[in-house]
């Protein structure tokens, strides 16, 4: 098993590694036969306003799947020590998944929920703030897979969306939790014609603009 620590602000001291490596290789030692490389970042806000300050995140990548969990506090050491045992949950929810995806036959559905108009002024008298630049890339592999495979991959890696190439059309799509409404939504680009791929008659723009609109609020 391959495992990368990287930081950011902060130096990665030999103190550190020790603990990061006790820490988070006891979190997946019961799951080495599914994990293949697990990536640690540190880092700690430059900006006094942050508060926690200090953030431990791992990204495990396992048979094709990618697992994450993320922690901030006030001590860099806390925050190793919550996302470690976050990882180990989130590990053991895509072990028995995986599992259940093998001993089970039955179909799952998504349930469509009815749209709600979208509010023109999204903002109000806030000022939006975007970051200066571009601080972080990251690649991942997108192969293939249904809205339900996606779903359950949303479910695991500690985020709010998840980005797929759907199986169906060859796309690159967007799955997102819906924070208002509840329930999730799937973002599609939308073509020249004016018609988005969306079976339900869902465009990419009003989806898009719902999001907008969540991350906002």
């Amino acid at each position: 098993m391959k495992l990368v620590i990287q930081g950011k602000n902060i130096e990665i001291t030999d103190a550190i590694r020790e603990y990061v490596n006790q820490k988070v290789e006891k979190a997946v030692s019961h799951f080495q036969t599914l994990t293949t490389e697990v990536d640690i970042h540190l880092s700690v806000a430059r900006n006094p306003r942050i508060n926690p300050k200090q953030t431990a995140e791992v990204t495990i990548y396992a048979n094709g799947s990618v697992i994450r969990a993320e922690e901030s506090t006030e001590s860099l050491y806390a925050s190793i020590d919550l996302v470690a045992d976050k990882i180990a949950r989130q590990l053991r929810k895509f072990k028995e998944k995986r599992h259940d995806n093998k001993t089970q036959s039955s179909a799952k559905t998504v349930t469509v929920v009815d749209e709600h108009p979208v509010v023109a002024d999204l903002i109000g008298d806030r000022t939006p703030e975007l970051p200066a630049e571009v601080v972080r890339t990251k690649y991942f592999a997108m192969p293939p897979m249904t809205v339900q495979q996606a779903l359950e991959q949303l479910q695991i890696i500690d985020h709010d969306f998840y980005m797929f190439r759907n199986a169906e059309t060859g796309e690159i799509n967007v799955l997102y939790e819906r924070k208002t409404h509840g329930g999730y939504g799937v973002i599609q680009p939308r073509h020249s014609n004016g018609n988005g791929n969306s079976k339900n008659g869902k465009t990419a723009e009003s989806a898009t603009s719902e999001k907008s609109s969540v991350a906002k609020s």
